[in-house]
């Protein structure tokens, strides 16, 4: 029975410069202000939907009701105020909160690297998280402070952990192989995800939450859990956003970029660290969740070209935007029971991440 049906019952008693893609006449509208009417069109029609039958109109004038000054008279049962505010509020912030993290970090391994398949899941980055989050479940710390606190700590150990193995491996000399980078994020994947099947097999009943994070679920969305998130998002962000320039220089051959005054290896660092970070917080919160952080991020370059300083931005926005219609079908695909996101974002992205490789293969690129 999910939180609603409960509630409910309870009321009734290529890495490309700047410039390089042709730009559509949408970019003449804004394109920030461009994503942010989409999500927020898209977090409505979230609001609206769940096992709970409520009007859009009520969904929202409860909401606003809530704000100052703010009085609509509306007439609804108190078990659905509590739905909108305690179960699917929090749940439509938090699949945001994630899409934008995960495309947001997406974008940033991309621009770091330099290869237009690098991700969050792609690189192993998710599956480190995973298995520090796993960790942290089972670990002996006092069940009060690991209940999340703790998770993001060892997710983004995890994460860094994960990408750190996958750049070493593929880095020869001063260069990086894009092809040798993606096979060593999948080899670090396949042997992360192992190492937390273990924990998952041998952990017994204080390992059961860790089946949450393998398949990625919003079902344990809460307040609380943004709460502690927020600080450990809006840190990674901001230290990645600082770089959004230099970025765009990166684009050129790393010794072009030097020359220019750039601290290339000092850059790409800090830039992978508050992208690690980004992308910890978001597989803590909800799992592993693929293929949200290749899909976005070119999505935004086709439309709105390949500027940094615009690319990050867009990319969290449509991002979270994805993310909360990828939740909303994961809950009505076979309602009442719900298809994990995660299943439903690889059935996007697989297909996806095909056409990229195969027109990788067309142009030449290595």
């Amino acid at each position: 029975m999910t939180a609603e049906q409960t509630a409910e019952q309870e009321g009734r008693a290529p890495i490309a410069t700047a410039g390089s893609y042709a730009r559509p006449s949408l970019a003449g509208l804004g394109p920030v202000t461009i994503g942010w009417v989409v999500l927020m069109l898209v977090a409505a029609v979230a609001l609206t939907q769940g096992a709970a039958d409520i009007p859009a109109r009520t969904a929202i004038g409860l909401l606003l009701e809530r704000l100052p000054l703010v009085d609509l008279n509306i007439t609804a049962p108190a078990s659905w105020e509590r739905i909108i505010v305690d179960v699917r509020l929090p749940r439509v912030l938090a699949a945001g909160a994630v899409g934008a993290a995960l495309s947001f970090s997406g974008a940033a391994y991309q621009g770091v690297f330099r290869n237009p398949l690098a991700d969050p899941f792609l690189l192993g980055v998710a599956a480190g998280a995973g298995l520090g989050a796993s960790i942290a479940i089972v670990s002996p710390l006092d069940a009060g402070t690991y209940g999340f606190g703790w998770v993001p700590v060892f997710a983004f150990a995890g994460a860094s952990v994960a990408v750190t193995i996958a750049y070493a491996v593929s880095r020869v000399g001063r260069a990086v192989s894009n092809t040798t980078l993606i096979l060593a994020g999948v080899a670090v994947s396949s042997l992360f995800g192992s190492a937390t099947s273990f924990i998952l097999i041998t952990g017994g009943e204080s390992a059961r939450p860790i089946l949450t994070f393998l398949f990625g679920s919003f079902n344990t969305a809460s307040w609380d859990r943004l709460v502690v998130a927020t600080p450990y998002l809006v840190t990674g962000a901001v230290i990645v956003a600082l770089f959004g320039r230099i970025l765009n220089v990166l684009q050129l051959d790393e010794e072009q970029a030097a020359q220019l005054g750039v601290d290339v290896t000092k850059v790409k660092l800090i830039v992978l660290v508050g992208a690690s970070l980004v992308a910890a917080t978001a597989v803590s919160i909800a799992g592993v969740i693929g293929f949200v952080g290749l899909i976005v991020p070119h999505v935004v370059r086709m439309l709105f070209g390949g500027d940094y300083r615009r690319l990050l931005p867009l990319a969290a926005l449509l991002g979270a935007a994805f993310l909360i219609t990828a939740d909303v079908l994961a809950r009505m695909l076979l309602s009442p029971q719900e298809v994990p996101v995660g299943i439903v974002t690889a059935a996007a992205g697989a297909p996806f991440f095909l056409y990229l490789l195969r027109t990788r293969r067309v142009d030449g690129l290595r």
